[in-house]
């Protein structure tokens, strides 16, 4: 059901990767606000030292002189990961598990149980 004067709605049905150009266009975004953040820190921190408010002066002065390297982080930071729903299943690495009949095999062919570790059977 589409709206007259608008496109079609697309919906994402894969887990692909979002497309490079969109993906840059996302990172100068962030790094724009970022930055604009950063100037309206800095415009605070001129305010508060022109009305002598003294040590509260160095809060936005110090966001502002920390912000860009934030900001240049995130922008290099390259693509998004790809685990888009937040959370990755944990699927153990454990060990194959040996049935009872194929431990003497397991253990030379001697007939012998293999010991457990800490046993005290000789």
């Amino acid at each position: 059901m589409s709206h007259p004067g608008r496109p079609p709605s697309v919906h994402l049905v894969t887990q692909a990767h979002r497309s490079l150009s969109d993906d840059i266009a996302y990172r100068q975004r962030r790094y724009l606000l970022m930055m604009g953040i950063r100037s309206v820190c800095f415009l605070i921190a001129v305010l508060l030292f022109i009305n002598h408010f003294g040590w509260l002066t160095a809060i936005p002065a110090v966001a502002a002189i920390f912000i860009p390297y934030f900001a240049v982080v995130f922008a290099n930071g390259g693509r998004e990961p790809d685990n888009t729903r937040g959370f990755m299943e944990y699927h153990p690495n454990l060990p194959a598990t040996r049935d009872s009949s194929a431990s003497s095999e397991a253990n030379g062919g001697n007939g012998r149980h293999p010991v457990e570790p800490g046993s005290r059977d000789n």
